[in-house]
């Protein structure tokens, strides 16, 4: 028979109503698929991470002349030195635009990969959703209730 007292810890005291709360939201099956999908996502993230950085960086600065991409900064003030983080242990203030373009670049995978992502999934629910389903009891209840009442009028 359950009782109307809040359970009681080892050491004797009440669980506050808002633990029984927290500990049924975090048990939902959303949270727990959004915390799946946050680590899935940090570990695609980390690999568009290094595409960009150690794969189209590298082409792209041989396009346009050997340059180091992820080395492009403006010194706003300070002393300018031979890479980004030279220059900025060094004290100056610097605008780094290859590290921005790189952002630029991974956001547009992600993008892209999210995209195509949900655009195959949302083919495959729309597939799912054309099958025919059973009908449950009581559909197949009221369709023999209209056959009755078609057969008597």
């Amino acid at each position: 028979m359950p009782s109307d007292t809040p359970p009681t810890s080892r050491l004797g005291l009440s669980e506050p109503a808002w633990i029984k709360e927290f500990k049924a939201f975090i048990l939902r099956g959303n949270v727990i698929d959004l915390a799946v999908g946050i680590v899935i996502g940090a570990a695609f993230t980390a690999i568009v991470t290094s595409a960009v950085e150690d794969l189209l960086n590298p082409v792209i600065g041989l396009l346009i002349g050997g340059i180091d991409f992820s080395n492009v900064f403006v010194v706003l003030s300070g002393e300018r030195k031979p890479s980004l983080e030279l220059t900025r242990q060094g004290g100056a203030a610097v605008l780094a635009v290859g590290k921005f373009i790189n952002a630029i670049i991974k956001f547009l995978i992600v993008g892209f990969a999210v995209f195509w992502m949900i655009k195959v999934l949302t083919k495959l629910k729309v597939r799912e959703d054309a099958k025919p389903s059973k009908p449950n009891k009581s559909e197949v209840l009221l369709e023999e209730i209209r056959d009755l009442l078609k057969a008597k009028v």
